[in-house]
């Protein structure tokens, strides 16, 4: 009998463990910031470029959105047309040589981080030149070597002017994104 009350005392006792261990554990505390609602008048800021599109799509005209103003104004950026070809970068040289401008080419590479960095900061800077200057964006792992050694590309991320189907300058982005805008600026202004 004393071996039987043992045993009953010890499943007993993992009884009350597994009670323990089953009971729903509390809540984990809220933090401040998550629980709070947001403020009644919150919102975001968009460039002024942006309120004026959105007002004059949804037919708002208390902005001072006209057709004659929101024509005349400028884009605030400038999306790059990727090239993954050689047909579509010689009918890029071919429009642009109709056009008797330059184009910029960037090119870049999906695992470059400077690349990533500096692709918004073009695009900016694209909106400054459009439309007389054209922007292209060229991914050297997306097209053949043969593209990459005709551009006579050795290093990420590279940005060069051609025109008349001869690359004219070429700046190699490799310091701070804004010194590459500025020497890219610089490389436009002596092409035009």
């Amino acid at each position: 009998m004393a071996t039987t009350s043992a045993y009953a005392a010890a499943a007993g006792g993992e009884a009350a463990a597994r009670r323990t261990l089953l009971r729903p554990r509390p809540a984990p505390p809220r933090l401040a910031f998550l629980s709070r609602t947001p403020a009644r008048g919150a919102s975001i800021s968009l460039p002024t470029g942006l309120h004026r599109a959105a007002a004059a799509a949804e037919g708002r005209t208390g902005m001072g959105v006209g057709s004659e103003e929101a024509e005349e104004e400028a884009p605030a950026w400038v999306e790059l047309e990727p090239i993954g070809s050689d047909e579509q970068l010689d009918r890029a040289l071919a429009a642009a040589q109709q056009r008797a401008a330059p184009i910029v080419l960037l090119w870049t590479a999906s695992w470059c981080r400077k690349c990533i960095y500096l692709k918004p900061k073009l695009e900016k800077l694209a909106a400054e030149y459009y439309p007389r200057i054209l922007f292209y964006c060229v991914d050297v792992n997306a097209v053949p070597q043969k593209l990459v050694n005709r551009a006579g590309v050795t290093k990420m991320p590279s940005i060069q002017t051609w025109s008349d189907s001869q690359k004219q300058g070429e700046v190699i982005g490799g310091h701070k994104s804004w010194l590459v805008i500025d020497d890219v600026r610089k490389m436009i202004e002596q092409e035009e």
